[in-house]
């Protein structure tokens, strides 16, 4: 696995160790975590060098290969014919419209998204979509039967940019108000560190089914903005008001839209439900609450 000591990474370690699998973990060795299993190789190179990761792997073979982490394009390429199953992990800006929704007329984004929906095609109108659709195209160039997953935003435990913390340092600090946009009604599919790595771990362990195929991956229940608030506040205890203003009003609560619109953004998941039979470990209000319990501790 190169990576392991991130947001997701951390638990699909834990579940394949705990699925008896013998797992090797690639990293550069910046961010050891206490919750890795002790039983767990550590090889420390750079996944963004290509001689400090070719030289780590060099004559080595491996039943799968999962890429977390690195330059994805050089990893693909370097261990072609390393592993029997090649996973990777990309990301949803690959869909056309996800991060400008004034792709489409009238704006918004088609809801839901399914795995062959358009993807972006020009980097002049978005440049970093256009790369990560160029990535996978990559990926399955170098290894045909891949499995890849295309992440929305996560939260949980070690998510370097929260969108709940917003919330809960504004509760610790005793404000009593947000500003939230149009009512906070937006949907913006999320998924919890734990539900990316259950779904992760099924591609892994399923590659009759997952080779080849591309992955929505999300939480099964898409909160609005408001309820992420609200559940916030409820597991911390907090009486905070809820302050709707229109969305060309409300600067403050564009952070927590995260795109130039209060259009929804929902991934259709059929796909990983019924190919691979995932379903939440976590349900997504639980997770929240979990999350805020966390960033507040």
């Amino acid at each position: 696995m190169i990576g392991g000591t991130g947001p997701s990474g951390i638990p699909i370690v834990r579940r394949l160790v705990a699925d008896d699998h013998d797992v090797t973990i690639l990293h550069r060795g910046n961010h050891e975590r206490p919750e890795t299993p002790p039983d767990v190789a550590h090889i420390h190179a750079d996944p963004y060098d290509e001689v400090s990761f070719g030289e780590a792997l060099a004559g080595s073979s491996w039943d799968v290969i999962v890429a977390m982490y690195g330059r994805l394009r050089m990893i693909a390429r370097l261990t072609t014919g390393l592993c029997t199953h090649f996973v990777s992990v990309g990301g949803v800006p690959a869909y056309r419209g996800w991060t400008d929704a004034l792709q489409h007329d009238p704006p918004g984004l088609p809801v839901p998204v399914r795995e062959d929906a358009d993807l972006v095609d020009d980097p002049a109108i978005d440049e970093k979509g256009f790369r990560i659709v160029r990535t996978e195209e990559a990926v399955f160039k170098a290894q045909p039967g891949a499995a890849h997953f295309r992440y929305p935003y996560l939260y949980g435990p070690y998510q370097p940019a929260p969108r709940e913390w917003s919330v809960v340092r504004r509760i610790l600090d005793g404000r009593r108000r947000i500003i939230v946009a149009d009512e906070g009604l937006t949907l913006h599919h999320h998924c919890y560190t734990e539900n990316c790595a259950a779904a992760v771990v099924r591609g892994i362990e399923q590659p009759e089914r997952s080779s080849g195929m591309v992955f929505n991956v999300g939480d099964e229940e898409v909160l609005t903005v408001r309820q992420m608030v609200e559940l916030c506040a409820r597991e911390l205890g907090a009486d905070l008001e809820i302050v709707s203003m229109p969305y060309e009003l409300a600067v403050p609560a564009w952070p927590l839209l995260a795109q130039p619109l209060p259009t929804h953004r929902v991934l259709d998941l059929a796909r990983l439900h019924d190919l691979l039979g995932h379903r939440d470990v976590v349900p997504a209000r639980e997770a929240v609450a979990r999350t805020a319990r966390w960033l507040a501790a």
